[in-house]
């Protein structure tokens, strides 16, 4: 039995959640996202709360069973809430500017790294050291965050880098003399 997907998805209110076929819709202030139910699972909404129920007993149903669950919750967040990131940087002569739609990010490198910033995502950079990824869909918030620190993930030594805020880099001592 699925530990995560036993629990209904309470559904806050100025949220709207319908299940139209195998399509599963959730409308709040910040937008709306559309889920397509796999094969293996029904979702019901009952009042103000959703629940998902594998449609038999095998082991590909109770997998997915908990996954779907999972994904309606973190769509009825987004819809309602949405997600945020914060991106910090360390390092002498680094740092980060929005220029229209893109990110234009200072890494030490013979040029400006320019990213693309995807629709639905709004990145902003209140210090020219923090860089703030907001958006409804937290898979995509993820993703943005996981591309950007990849161009320049902290390093052990110095801790210069690209990390999330409040992350901690395991320092490794330098050369002995």
């Amino acid at each position: 039995m699925s530990r995560v997907g036993k629990y209904p998805v309470e559904i806050p209110a100025g949220v709207q959640v319908a299940v139209i076929g195998r399509t599963l819709t959730a409308k709040g202030k910040l937008g709306e996202m559309k889920l397509d139910l796999t094969d293996n699972v029904d979702a019901m909404v009952d009042g103000n709360k959703v629940s998902v129920a594998p449609r038999d007993n095998s082991a590909p149903a109770r997998m997915m069973w908990g996954t779907t669950r999972a994904l309606v919750a973190n769509m009825v967040t987004g819809v309602s809430a949405g997600y945020a990131k914060t991106l910090e940087i360390t390092g002498t002569g680094y740092r980060a500017a929005v220029n229209g739609t893109n990110l234009v990010i200072n890494l030490g490198f013979s040029h400006d790294v320019v990213y693309a910033i995807p629709g639905g995502i709004k990145v902003t950079c209140e210090k020219p050291t923090s860089i703030k990824v907001e958006g409804m869909d937290k898979r995509l918030v993820g993703q943005v965050c996981a591309e950007i620190r990849a161009w320049r993930p902290p390093e052990p030594y110095k801790g210069k880098g690209v990390k999330f805020e409040g992350e901690a880099i395991r320092r490794k001592e330098g050369k002995k003399k």
